[in-house]
């Protein structure tokens, strides 16, 4: 029977749980690099025992962590990330000149074809690239000295690039997306890139139609339509047919259109995935009840899912990259909160059962679907 492998970072820790096809019974390995702040753990498409995570501290700064057992030993690699490109500045949430500062790895996007090739997604935002396992990293410089980054400013999480989507359809296709410039894509591996940010309209900035300064938090692609991606921003869930030349908003029924992750399901690339919180300021759910919002038309319409999950004084909040789906038939859907639980259902979000709880505070949840 197929089983998935959960990667699960946390402030404290990395976790790996894993379960058979049922998603039942769980045996759970961790903390690894306790105490560390682990932002993203990640396996490779091409390899499913190599895994990689992004391990940092205010102490000894960033590493990148790598292993080949699929999470039972790990060793450092590469972690020195260097700017390539031109240093200049960007503004900062004053619009003063601030310069470019590496703080951390936020996300990790190994190719799907080459195990040893990896993407990170650096703040202050940046690209780069290893080609050797994780030893050395290299910038793509055309995104940090594209025309506009200078104007880029941070999010209240920091000048991050959060998001990696690699085309499956087009090799040479990227999306990113960065808090607070926006979505990016290049056509050419990373050499060039173009705003991809018309539709999008954000409150509180000098243009709210501004081709770049959009708070993005998140984009999803489903594999099988990769023309068709949808958006969570700072306000608002966006959906684009047209690899993100052109954006709509499709928050429709949702109680609040706030809100951090967004995902697809695995076999119906209409149904889509939501997490709202109540607002920009209080980042926990609206009336104190975690639902997760499902669509199954592409937006527009919402559903509360809300079978197992705690509807009464619940004051968490699930971040970006804590949401993920696995490959099997029924499709299971998961992700963390900041109050340490990680949730499961096997079911595609009809019922919700804890795999664990009381984990340091949640940042990302990544799944496997096993052999």
């Amino acid at each position: 029977m197929s089983g998935v492998r959960v990667l699960v970072g946390t402030r404290k820790g990395a976790f790996v749980l894993t379960s058979d096809g049922k998603r039942e019974r769980w045996d759970v390995s961790g903390p690894h690099f306790g105490g560390w702040e682990v932002y993203h753990l990640k396996a490779s498409p091409a390899d499913p025992d190599r895994l990689y995570a992004s391990q940092s501290s205010s102490w000894f700064g960033q590493v990148i962590q790598r292993s080949r057992d699929g999470g039972k030993t790990w060793e450092p690699v590469g972690n020195k990330f260097v700017y390539e490109g031109v240093p200049g500045t960007h503004l900062w949430y004053d619009g003063t000149p601030h310069p470019w500062e590496f703080a951390r790895v936020w996300h990790l996007e190994p190719s799907p074809t080459d195990p040893d090739t990896v993407y990170a997604g650096v703040e202050d935002a940046a690209l780069f690239r290893t080609t050797d396992g994780g030893q050395t990293w290299h910038e793509l410089p055309g995104l940090r000295t594209h025309g506009s980054a200078a104007t880029w400013q941070p999010g209240a999480g920091g000048m991050c690039l959060h998001t990696i989507v690699l085309d499956p359809s087009h090799p040479g296709r990227i999306f990113i997306a960065i808090s607070a410039a926006g979505v990016f894509r290049s056509d050419d591996a990373g050499t060039t890139w173009r705003p991809m940010n018309r539709g999008l309209r954000s409150e509180g900035i000098p243009d709210p139609d501004a081709e770049v300064g959009h708070c993005v938090h998140r984009i999803a692609m489903h594999r099988s339509r990769p023309g068709v991606l949808f958006m969570q921003k700072h306000w608002d869930v966006m959906r684009s047919d047209d690899a993100g030349e052109s954006w709509r908003e499709v928050s429709g029924t949702l109680p609040s259109d706030f809100g951090f992750p967004i995902d697809v399901h695995a076999h119906e690339p209409e149904t889509i995935y939501v997490v709202p919180i109540k607002s920009d300021s209080e980042h926990y759910p609206p009336e104190g009840k975690l639902r997760v919002y499902r669509s199954r038309t592409g937006g527009h319409e919402w559903e509360p899912l809300t079978n197992g999950l705690p509807q009464r004084d619940c004051y968490v909040n699930v971040l970006r990259d804590a949401m993920a789906v696995d490959a099997l038939d029924p499709c299971g859907v998961y992700f963390g909160t900041t109050g340490g639980q990680v949730y499961v259902s096997p079911d595609g979000g009809d019922r919700w059962a804890p795999i664990v709880r009381d984990l340091p505070s949640v940042v990302s949840v990544e799944v496997q679907t096993l052999p």
